[in-house]
């Protein structure tokens, strides 16, 4: 039991999802692709990529990208279609960036709650329930229940799906059990069951259910009664063996070979479901499984490879980020070396623990939970309450109508009292207006000098070019001709190779030269545009052992010229420093545009670098990158790690 209350505490981090992908995983992308290449209305076709999106989030981030882009396209007027953009474009930074997710769940919120229609009720839920999982590490789990108590729970019972009201009575099953309740998950969890076994006899709603109910037996040890649920769940996951929904079955039943002591039997069953976190690129819970193999090496007393997993977890990062996880991780190294003899390393380990362990009160968490769920379960007593309040309000209204003199009196005193407020917000107001047009002139001006400087060094660019090529590299053109006319007619080939090995050094040199005009003013750009012109610096760049794979995607021809000559100037910064320092093998190249919006992504499977070197370098070439993002108004986000990098750059190229 012991052991099963250590794997208990890591739950929660990643079971939470607000929607769930059909079992049969290929029917369902194969129809939402179908609908996206038919003449179907604009709404259809949207929703369709947006869930496209969904789908492919965790396992192809470009491809996501890609389908929530697409169905941006359809929007147009749509208040609705915006709203649900702004919802899936949340889902797609879930994993990436929790605060910009945040922004858009809370912007489609803010949409879908003037709608007033069913199916806005439905996202307004879904919406919901993710910006509480945005919030959890910050507010903690009475913010993410009293969420799906007072809003997500009230909004599916307004849009009539009893089908996401069982999930969502799962969904609270599960930090339920997270906090060791187990019977209240159970209950819950029963009444998930009674409404998807009825009507939904073969969803994954009810699969997850399934799975959810058998972990709930197991943390309390009743693996007979989990292995009942964990039947009926393999019977709906049989047919789909190459559905993502397998790792998770395969937890559960890992479970419930640890709850029934089966160590031998767990590990292969861990292996399956590797198998499938890695196909599916499920990191979360590909840890999850380590630390059950883990906790079963530990048992076997194989500590040497159960210390060496156990920080491999640790060290990934991905279960360690959620603190009652690292606790966990501390309190269990600590264990572990002891028993190994490492004394000095256990302790060190036990500190750490007992650090974070005085930062966290679990206790508080679980009174909090209680009293919401308390709250939501004694809905009519509230009201009675709060009859009974009205009426004794209006009984203090009565004897305070006796005391006319002194409400007057308040009355003048609250008067003076916003009077003198509203003086102090106007005296902060003008003060913040005109620190506003303060910091508007200095970027103004700022703008104006890092247009000055960019424009500046173009001309000079244009004119060394012109010098080069016109006027060094005409000489030297003129001195090769000269010199092949008269060797022609006084040397001879085999008699004065030394001449002529010269002579093909000075013509060697001509070429050069015009490749260094042709660098500092691409003559490809000026007469072609700027697809040719990047098309052109990637053929240039490939060699045998470096692939660039160049991807344009809608780029207009009628760009303005200085904004085609900055992003050329941006690609050939981004190649250049991929070439010289990434030591990568293929990189790819992707520049897209979207009416006045222009995207670069640009990823190498290269040995990545500090992002912190970002802030801190002050070498040239990113200077000018910098000051030509910040020139064109533009947003710069990396993503490095030993696997390669990733860099996106977003503008809007509206009225430069």
């Amino acid at each position: 039991m012991k052991r099963l209350l250590i794997l208990l505490s890591l739950l929660m981090s990643f079971t939470l999802q607000a929607q769930v992908i059909p079992l049969d995983e290929k029917t369902y992308v194969d129809s939402l692709q179908n609908i996206t290449k038919t003449t179907a209305a604009n709404t259809s076709k949207a929703t369709a990529f947006f869930l496209l999106s969904n789908y492919y989030r965790n396992s192809d981030s470009l491809l996501s990208k890609k389908y929530l882009e697409s169905g941006k396209t359809f929007i147009k007027n749509d208040a609705f279609l915006k709203a649900k953009y702004d919802y899936y474009e949340g889902q797609y930074s879930l994993d990436r960036n929790k605060e910009k997710a945040a922004r858009s769940y809370q912007k489609a919120i803010k949409t879908l709650s003037k709608l007033k229609t069913k199916e806005s009720d439905f996202y307004q839920s879904l919406a919901w329930y993710s910006y509480a999982i945005t919030q959890k590490d910050k507010e903690g789990y009475p913010f993410l229940v009293k969420t799906i108590v007072e809003k997500c729970i009230p909004l599916i019972k307004k849009y009539g799906s009893s089908r996401n009201l069982g999930f969502s009575y799962t969904q609270l099953a599960i930090i339920l059990t997270y906090n060791a309740q187990f019977e209240k998950a159970g209950n819950y969890n029963h009444k998930a069951l009674e409404i998807l076994e009825k009507a939904y006899p073969d969803s994954a709603e009810l699969f997850y259910a399934y799975l959810n109910s058998a972990s709930n037996f197991c943390y309390q040890a009743k693996g007979n009664e989990a292995k009942k649920f964990l039947d009926k769940a393999e019977k709906l996951i049989k047919p789909y063996p190459e559905s993502s929904s397998n790792s998770p079955y395969y937890y559960a039943k890992t479970l419930y070979f640890i709850t029934k002591q089966e160590n031998s039997a767990a590990l292969p069953v861990i292996e399956k479901g590797l198998y499938y976190t890695k196909k599916f690129n499920q990191n979360l819970q590909a840890q999850m499984f380590y630390f059950n193999k883990y906790d079963i090496l530990k048992k076997l007393k194989r500590y040497s490879e159960a210390k060496e997993v156990l920080e491999n977890v640790l060290a990934e990062k991905s279960l360690a980020i959620d603190l009652n996880n690292r606790k966990t991780f501390y309190k269990q190294l600590s264990a572990l070396n002891e028993e190994m003899g490492n004394a000095q390393e256990a302790l060190a380990w036990e500190q750490r623990y007992s650090k974070l362990n005085d930062s966290l009160n679990t206790e508080n968490v679980k009174l909090e939970i209680n009293k919401i769920e308390a709250k939501f379960n004694a809905a009519e007593k509230e009201r009675k309450i709060a009859a009974l309040n009205a009426e004794k309000n209006q009984k203090d209204l009565e004897v305070n109508k006796k005391n006319s003199y002194l409400w007057g009196l308040s009355l003048i005193l609250l008067l003076v009292l916003i009077l003198l407020i509203f003086l102090f917000i106007l005296f902060r107001k003008n003060k913040k207006i005109s620190e506003q047009k303060i910091n508007d002139i200095k970027q103004k001006e700022e703008l104006s000098l890092t247009r000055a400087i960019l424009d500046g060094e173009e001309r000079e660019r244009e004119r060394i070019a012109r010098d080069l090529h016109d006027g060094l590299g005409g000489m030297l053109a003129g001195l090769k001709i000269n010199f092949s006319t008269w060797s022609s007619q006084h040397l001879h080939p085999e008699k004065d190779k030394e001449f002529y090995t010269i002579l093909g050094q000075l013509d060697h040199s001509v070429s050069e030269l015009r490749h260094i005009a042709r660098n500092l003013m691409p003559e490809s750009l000026l007469n072609f545009g700027l697809e040719t012109a990047l098309n052109d610096l990637c053929e240039f760049y490939t060699r045998k052992d470096l692939d660039i794979d160049f991807q344009a995607i809608n780029i207009k021809k009628n760009l303005p010229l200085n904004i085609q000559l900055n992003l050329y100037r941006i690609v050939q910064e981004l190649l250049a420093n991929a070439i010289k320092h990434a030591e990568a093998s293929s990189i790819l190249l992707q520049c897209s545009q979207s009416d006045e919006a222009f995207m670069i992504t640009i990823e190498d499977n290269g040995k990545g670098f500090d992002k912190n070197i970002v802030q801190t370098t002050k070498g040239m070439g990113l200077h000018n990158l910098k000051n030509r993002i910040s020139y064109l108004k533009g947003k710069m986000e990396i993503s490095s790690d030993m696997q390669g990098t990733t860099i996106t750059i977003e503008f809007n190229i509206d009225g430069e």
